[in-house]
């Protein structure tokens, strides 16, 4: 008896378009950064069905094999998807492959890619305060002697540094496979791409404190001009010890 050969990215896709109950399909990864796939890449798929819609697809929920995850679920569900949660910028950069809403599914997808005033703000000022926490651990640690603690304190902070640039811009922060290839074609604004990359890489291997320091002022700089000011001066005499 022949073994069932897996499932297909292409052949499933075929599948999918044929069922009235799918309105779109999304693909999610590799496949939808361009330059990033390799011999490894498997196709990521949503699979976005009609509100109450029955469907044989469903069979497919879970389906994971090397070649082809696939996720399938409602439109309700589609939407709420990564809002908040870490598939937020999976989707924010994902690609359409099928549509039947009419641009609905892009205008879902463009809405996960933006982050809402008030939502940007409230997560700025709280990555503000916890990328100032981690360098003010890190710049003391390495002032008392803890290189280990200064070092493991210093690549902390560089988490919290790229997700406050990012939610200051109203984006979603990406994935570290995917942080240079979204730098590289969207820079933030303000900051020189190849620098700022070279800073964090510095930082989070050596935890190197001239650096940290240099780095603090521009985002000081940055922060003060969006409005965060009050999180900054919450520090009191402490930002003496961060500042160059």
């Amino acid at each position: 008896m022949t073994a069932q050969k897996p499932m297909t990215y292409d052949a499933f896709v075929e599948l999918a378009t044929a069922d009235p109950a799918v309105v779109g399909l999304v693909l999610k990864g590799s496949q939808a950064h361009e330059g990033m796939t390799t011999e490894h890449s498997d196709h990521d798929l949503y699979v976005v069905l009609a509100d109450g819609a029955t469907t044989d697809l469903t069979r497919f929920t879970g389906h994971r094999t090397p070649q082809l995850d696939l996720m399938v679920l409602s439109l309700d569900a589609f939407r709420a998807a990564g809002m908040p949660g870490f598939e937020r910028y999976a989707l924010a950069r994902a690609r359409v492959v099928l549509d039947r809403l009419g641009g609905g599914i892009a205008r879902i997808l463009a809405d996960k890619a933006r982050l809402e005033g008030g939502e940007a703000a409230r997560d700025a000022a709280e990555w503000l305060d916890a990328y100032a926490n981690s360098l003010y651990r890190s710049v003391k640690n390495d002032r008392d002697g803890h290189g280990l603690a200064a070092r493991l304190d210093a690549a902390d902070s560089v988490r919290f540094l790229l997700e406050l640039l990012f939610a200051l811009d109203r984006r979603p922060r990406p994935y570290n496979k995917y942080l240079e290839w979204e730098l590289t074609r969207h820079p933030l604004p303000g900051w020189d791409t190849g620098p700022l990359l070279d800073a964090a890489d510095r930082v989070a291997r050596t935890g190197d404190v001239t650096v940290q320091r240099r780095l603090f002022a521009q985002v000081e700089a940055v922060a003060r001009r969006a409005g965060h000011g009050a999180v900054l001066d919450a520090w009191g005499a402490d930002l003496h010890l961060m500042r160059p």
